[in-house]
C-alpha cells in the first residue's frame, strides 16, 4: 500500500488565507506507478493523517476578516498589565510613604511585595510583545514560549520577595521596635488590599480569557498581596493593643502566604513548560472532530500551548476511497470545527 497523503496547515499568523488545493496539499510518496484516488475491493478504508497546526479560539476564513485573534489577545493582555502597573503602583508609592514614618516591617514587606507585583508586568509585557513577532526560519514555532520564560521570571520574582519579608520580620522579632501611626498603618494596609484585588481579578480574568498562564500567575501574585495586606491590618490591631510582637509575626505570616503562591505559580510554569494541558480540553477536541461529516476515526492527537494559543496536531481517518482533494476538503472542516 501506498504511503498515507499527509496534507500540512499553518494558521498560527495568518488573519486571512484562501484554500487552494494546488497550493496547500503536499503528495509525496515513491513513484510506484500507483494512482491517486484507488477504487479497489481491497482499499476500503484508508488512513490519512492530517496534521492541524491550529490554535483553539474562533476566527474566520472570510477574505474580509482582517484581526488576527491571537494579535488582539496579545494587545489585551498587555492593556491588563500597563493598567495593573499604574494601579500597583500608586498603591505602592502610597503605602511607602506610611512605613517611611512608621516602621511598621509588616507593612514593610507588604509594600515590597507590591512593588515586585507590580515590576513583573515587565518582563511579561515584553514576552506578549515578542509573541507578536511572527515565525522565523531559526524560530519556527514563534516566540509565543517567551511568556513561559516570563513565567519563571515571576515565579523567582516571587521566591525573592518571600525571603525579603522572612529576613526582615525575623530581625524585628530579635529586635522588637514600637510601631508609630498605627491609624495610618491600617489605612495603608486596606488601601493595599483594595488595589491588590482588583487588579488580580483584572490579571486572572484577561489571563484566562486570552489563554496565558503567565498573566494568570501574575494575578494569583497580585491576590496574596491582597491578603498579606490584610495581615497587615491584624497587625495594626495588635500594635495597637500594645503587643509590640505582632507586627514581626504578621510578617511571617505574610512570609508563609508568599510561599504558598510561589508554589501555585510555580506548579502553573512548570505545567506549562512541560507541554501539559487540561485533559477535558483534549476530550472535548476528539468529540468535535469525531462528529465531523466524513471523519470515521479520530487517530493520535496531541494539544500544546504556544504563548496563549493552543496548537493541535492529529491524525483522521477517512474513507479509503476518497480523493486527495475530498480528504482536503474534510480536513479543512475539521480544522473549522477546532
Amino acid at each position: 500500500m501506498s504511503d498515507p497523503h499527509r496534507h500540512h496547515h499553518d494558521h498560527q499568523d495568518r488573519p486571512q488565507h484562501h484554500h487552494d488545493h494546488h497550493d496547500h496539499l503536499q503528495h509525496d510518496h515513491p513513484d510506484d506507478g500507483h494512482p491517486h484516488h484507488d477504487r479497489s475491493p481491497t482499499a476500503r478504508w484508508r488512513r490519512c493523517a492530517h496534521f492541524l497546526a491550529h490554535r483553539l479560539t474562533p476566527h474566520s476564513h472570510e477574505s474580509g476578516d482582517k484581526l488576527d485573534p491571537a494579535l488582539e489577545a496579545s494587545a489585551r493582555g498587555l492593556r491588563a498589565l500597563w493598567v495593573s502597573l499604574a494601579v500597583l503602583g500608586a498603591t505602592a508609592l502610597a503605602q511607602a510613604a506610611v512605613v517611611v514614618a512608621s516602621g511598621s516591617v509588616a507593612l514593610l514587606g507588604d509594600t515590597v511585595h507590591n512593588t515586585a507585583d507590580a515590576l513583573t508586568a515587565v518582563p511579561v509585557a515584553i514576552a506578549f510583545a515578542l509573541g507578536r513577532r511572527a515565525a522565523t526560519r531559526r524560530f519556527t514555532y514563534g516566540y509565543g514560549r517567551a511568556e513561559d520564560l516570563a513565567g519563571i521570571v515571576i515565579v523567582l520574582t516571587i521566591a525573592a520577595s518571600a525571603v525579603f519579608a522572612a529576613w526582615t520580620a525575623v530581625d524585628r522579632l530579635l529586635d522588637p521596635r514600637p510601631v508609630a501611626h498605627v491609624p495610618a498603618v491600617a489605612v495603608a494596609a486596606l488601601v493595599g488590599f483594595a488595589g491588590n484585588e482588583w487588579v488580580a481579578r483584572h490579571r486572572i480574568r484577561v489571563g484566562r480569557e486570552i489563554g496565558s498562564a503567565a498573566l494568570v500567575a501574575d494575578g494569583l501574585h497580585a491576590r496574596t498581596d491582597g491578603y498579606t495586606s490584610l495581615a497587615v491590618l491584624l497587625g495594626a490591631g495588635g500594635a495597637a493593643l500594645g503587643w509590640r510582637l505582632a507586627d514581626p509575626v504578621v510578617g511571617l505570616a505574610i512570609t508563609a502566604a508568599i510561599v504558598l503562591v510561589l508554589r501555585d505559580a510555580a506548579r502553573e510554569v512548570f505545567r506549562r513548560l512541560m507541554d501539559a494541558v487540561d485533559p477535558a480540553l483534549v476530550d472535548r477536541a476528539e468529540r468535535v472532530l469525531g462528529e465531523v461529516p466524513g471523519v470515521h476515526g479520530v487517530g493520535e492527537l496531541r494539544l500544546r500551548w504556544i504563548g496563549h494559543r493552543l496548537r493541535a496536531e492529529v491524525a483522521l481517518v477517512v474513507d479509503g476511497e476518497a480523493t486527495v482533494r475530498e480528504a482536503h476538503r474534510i480536513a479543512v472542516a475539521a480544522e473549522h470545527a477546532l
